[in-house]
């Protein structure tokens, strides 16, 4: 255990300035707000809720979660860049963010943020009511195919990641569909265990209580490899559906604050988050929830978000513009 936490803190040290580390353990002295620009009970809103307890327990800090939804996090990432940099405002910033910045569906820029810790790499799924007519991707690829235009895949938001992922099944099946935004992944969820969609685009996260209680299943995994906690649902690549034509996307969730706030701040909010990513109870909680854990803070975490942004820049334009001339 020891070793660990060690090992954990030298990696936050190697990638944070050194200028204000010390002054970092007088940080903070108060409580910290962090927005949750989505609904309660979703994926990023569980997450927060584990690092406030581990936070809690490691260093007596209250951290105090708001959830914040409306405009595919924009509402709530708007309220941080106008908040006092002071540290003691921030949010969790998402890929859905970054989606957004690219297609210019927001006046947020990354330039409006300080990056401080890297959350989580979230893989996204396709997932069905239980007793759906489809019992496997190739058959809800036909059902599609044989329903042109009737059948609705539900997604937290819309024009991100898991707007680009439906698309992509979409042109699989080679026929429109219906899609269906939420204000987050928790009313997916319900819906579509309801039936009130015929599909959705989630997180493992965000729909496990779902799956194991036999309400949906999962039918195919948006990436390159299989998850571990669901080694039986194959990936889209592996049956010979290409969900990556324009380049690799990544949905990540991390924890940032205002622009301009002081190194001493911002060494402080590093220190105290990526303790608590790295903790054995945070990896505890990812590997139950299907949620990868792939540590960047500060500076290496602002060039991730700049590639990403790259990528999306560049995706989002050959995917939305194709959707909106269809309309």
């Amino acid at each position: 255990m020891k070793h660990i936490k060690k090992i954990a803190l030298s990696l936050v040290i190697a990638a944070t300035p050194l200028v204000g580390w010390a002054a970092a353990d007088k940080f903070p002295e108060k409580d910290i707000q962090l927005v949750i620009p989505w609904n309660a009970g979703g994926s990023n809103d569980i997450a927060a809720r584990q690092l406030q307890k581990i936070i809690a327990d490691q260093t007596g800090t209250t951290v105090i979660v708001e959830n914040l939804p409306g405009a595919t996090g924009s509402i709530g990432m708007t309220k941080v860049a106008r908040a006092a940099p002071n540290g003691y405002t921030v949010a969790m910033g998402t890929s859905s963010t970054l989606a957004q910045i690219a297609q210019n569906m927001t006046p947020l820029r990354n330039d409006q943020f300080t990056p401080i810790a890297r959350v989580s790499v979230d893989p996204l799924m396709l997932l069905v009511p239980s007793d759906a007519p489809a019992t496997d991707l190739k058959s809800f690829i036909k059902y599609m195919s044989d329903n042109p235009g009737k059948v609705s895949i539900g997604t937290p938001g819309t024009h991100n990641l898991n707007h680009i992922f439906a698309e992509m099944t979409s042109r699989a099946a080679g026929v429109p569909y219906i899609g269906v935004p939420y204000t987050g992944g928790a009313k997916v969820i319900l819906d579509l265990a309801g039936k009130q969609i015929d599909a959705a685009v989630l997180k493992p996260s965000e729909s496990k209580g779902q799956v194991d209680a036999g309400k949906v299943k999962p039918l195919g995994i948006f990436a390159d490899q299989r998850l571990d906690i669901m080694p039986d649902v194959p990936t889209f690549k592996e049956l010979g559906y290409d969900v990556f034509p324009y380049g690799k996307l990544v949905q990540m969730a991390y924890i940032v604050a205002p622009a301009g706030i002081s190194d001493e701040a911002r060494a402080g909010l590093i220190k105290l988050f990526a303790n608590a990513i790295n903790s054995p109870e945070f990896k505890k909680f990812a590997d139950a929830n299907g949620v990868l854990i792939s540590p960047l803070t500060g500076d290496e975490l602002t060039k991730e978000i700049d590639s990403v942004q790259t990528t999306l820049n560049s995706v989002s334009d050959k995917v939305f513009k194709k959707v909106e001339e269809k309309k």
